[in-house]
């Protein structure tokens, strides 16, 4: 059984902000400036389109990150965002269509563009914290106050 009280956690509204990012930049430093700027502290990605030159994954049970160059279309990224982090999961297509994913990482860059939508759940807020099950530092939700 969880010991989370889901049912204690309030009902929360949203606000949306939708932002572009410009070939040659890089994503996460940029969706780190934009949090910051709208000191957003419980968000998600909502959407996202686009595509990248550079590409920074790393995957499932790997501490290593993944370098790759080319061409790639962004077929989803998805995932949660606070003032203190973030944890995103990016998957893109290579121009034969072949599908990657992972953990996004530093280092991502934008080739023609990056269309981004990100939700805000403006009744809480998020952080990370160490768990004892995973080992990680894994999201925390709280109402805001």
């Amino acid at each position: 059984m969880s010991k989370t009280a889901l049912s204690s956690l309030p009902a929360s509204g949203t606000r949306f902000y939708a932002l572009r990012l410009l070939p040659g930049d890089e994503v996460l430093s940029q969706l780190r400036a934009f949090i910051q700027q709208h000191q957003l502290s419980a968000a998600w990605i909502a959407g996202c389109t686009g595509s990248m030159t550079d590409v920074a994954l790393r995957y499932a049970g790997r501490d290593e990150t993944t370098l790759l160059r080319g061409t790639w279309e962004v077929i989803s990224l998805s995932g949660t965002l606070e003032l203190t982090g973030e944890h995103l999961h990016l998957s893109i297509s290579d121009p034969q269509g072949a599908m990657l994913g992972g953990h996004m990482m530093p280092g991502c860059m934008v080739r023609t563009t990056l269309e981004i939508i990100i939700g805000e759940l403006t009744a809480l807020t998020f952080s990370r914290q160490p768990c004892e099950v995973s080992g990680y530092e894994e999201l925390v939700v709280n109402p805001r106050y």
